[in-house]
């Protein structure tokens, strides 16, 4: 299996946000990012709808047609909206109080009991679950125990480190992405990759499900256009699993 690209469209709703009205139109880039080639839509709705809104998310369910992928922190008001939207996958993120970005994977074994609940709901009602983690493989037990489906790499560190020249960072990316598929669960990525960074990546992990990538992706294609830069992602993405299938 290949590693899909979804895209997080939150920066579009940004956008629309600063100038009220509906442009850029949210619905009208997700169909195009579909359109362009890319296998997932993103979106990461935070209670005070700075950018994405709740009623977008109702929207888009009734449009895509790729895998929809919802990120937040579980309180009462996002689980009501996930478990009636009900998509192909939720990312349980421990989102901070004022964050401008989600800036740190769960603490999985002080919440352990916390997100098997979470996830038992999720799970009853079909849906795909993925667990924002840190590289900490020493956490792997605990988040299996969970009963989630994956784990999404928080790449923040990775990225930050691949922009000074430092490659070894991607080292503990490894063992965690390792640990995870030895015990039974998928692995995806996000935060921070870039056309820069996202080669790298895969080739170091080609077992990655998924990617998901937005706040560089939208700032890129204002210099090179939505579709040429979904499509270079994509190109990025099959040469990061050549360069791993010729090191084997």
């Amino acid at each position: 299996m290949k590693t899909k690209l979804s895209v997080n469209i939150n920066k579009i709703a940004t956008l629309r946000n600063a100038r009220g009205g509906n442009e850029p139109n949210v619905i009208e880039a997700a169909l195009n990012c579909e359109k362009f080639g890319a296998q997932g839509i993103t979106v990461h709705p935070r209670p005070d709808e700075r950018h994405i809104r709740y009623q977008d998310v109702y929207e888009l369910k009734e449009v895509l047609t790729t895998e929809f992928n919802i990120e937040g922190k579980p309180i009462d008001e996002f689980m009501k909206m996930v478990l009636e939207v009900k998509p192909t996958q939720v990312t349980l993120v421990p989102d901070a109080e004022n964050a401008i970005t989600s800036n740190a994977g769960w603490d999985t074994e002080k919440h352990q009991d916390y997100l098997t609940e979470i996830i038992t709901e999720l799970k009853r009602n079909k849906i795909r679950t993925s667990i924002f983690l840190d590289p900490r493989p020493e956490l792997i037990e605990s988040v299996a125990a969970t009963g989630t489906d994956r784990i999404e790499l928080y790449t923040e560190s990775f990225a930050t480190h691949y922009a000074q020249g430092d490659k070894t960072e991607v080292e503990m990316y490894k063992a965690t992405a390792l640990f995870a598929q030895e015990a039974g669960l998928e692995v995806n990525a996000g935060h921070d990759l870039s056309l820069d960074n996202i080669q790298y990546l895969i080739s170091e992990i080609p077992f990655l499900a998924e990617v998901s990538i937005g706040h560089a992706l939208i700032s890129e294609a204002l210099y090179l256009g939505l579709e040429n830069t979904i499509q270079r992602y994509l190109r990025k993405i099959e040469l990061g699993y050549k360069n791993a299938k010729n090191e084997q």
